[in-house]
């Protein structure tokens, strides 16, 4: 698609995709997303409830900390450095959102992995920056008690990035909410684990 210039935000993102389902003709729709897709599917749900009939919200976070920001920023100072975009996922993001386990074991799926992201259309840096700069200023604190749709909130025991620490934030303040703790999954558990990440899901829509 194309990448306008930003500045980008989560609030924004959301209000994009509401005015996509609507193009498309989707009046409401099952939403989930992981990280970034989970904090752009919090303000939708609050903005846009009647565009949700449920929402799966995975390794996600109410409003970025101030450890969350040194991650961040330290992805933003690899972007202008490493060759590619690509090279910042699979050398500085990738570390994060799997366990030590999967790189040990299983170094052919990392390598299919990274095949994956150098496959993909390149992304330029300045939309790299301007969508981190999104994550920075995330802030969904005040949207969570809007949020009405039925709610399955996951998290990787092994994620630093979006630890367990938002866990309790995004439970209480999303009323009926349901948690799910993968014990021995990180922040990308859809890719490293999907039979019990999908059952878990699955459950939950079912």
């Amino acid at each position: 698609s194309d990448k306008p210039a930003g500045p980008y935000s989560t609030e924004g993102y959301a209000d994009q995709v509401a005015a996509f389902l609507g193009a498309i003709g989707v009046e409401r729709t099952h939403v989930a997303g992981i990280s970034l897709g989970a904090a752009v599917g919090m303000h939708l749900a609050a903005r846009h409830p009647d565009r949700v009939r449920s929402l799966s919200l995975h390794s996600g976070w109410h409003a970025t900390d101030d450890y969350l920001k040194v991650v961040v920023e330290q992805w933003r100072t690899l972007a202008p450095v490493l060759p590619t975009v690509a090279d910042v996922v699979i050398e500085a993001i990738f570390p994060w959102c799997f366990t030590p386990e999967m790189y040990v074991e299983r170094p052919e799926f990392v390598d299919a992995l990274v095949d994956f992201v150098r496959g993909r259309p390149a992304q330029p840096v300045d939309a790299f920056l301007a969508q981190t700069e999104a994550v920075l200023a995330h802030d969904a604190s005040a949207a969570l008690g809007e949020i009405h749709a039925p709610t399955q909130i996951t998290f990787g025991a092994h994620d630093l990035v979006c630890s367990t620490r938002f866990a309790d934030p995004l439970n209480t303040g999303i009323a009926g909410s349901e948690l799910v703790v993968f014990e021995d999954l990180s922040h990308a558990g859809l890719h490293e684990d999907p039979e019990t990440f999908n059952r878990a899901t699955l459950d939950f829509l079912l």
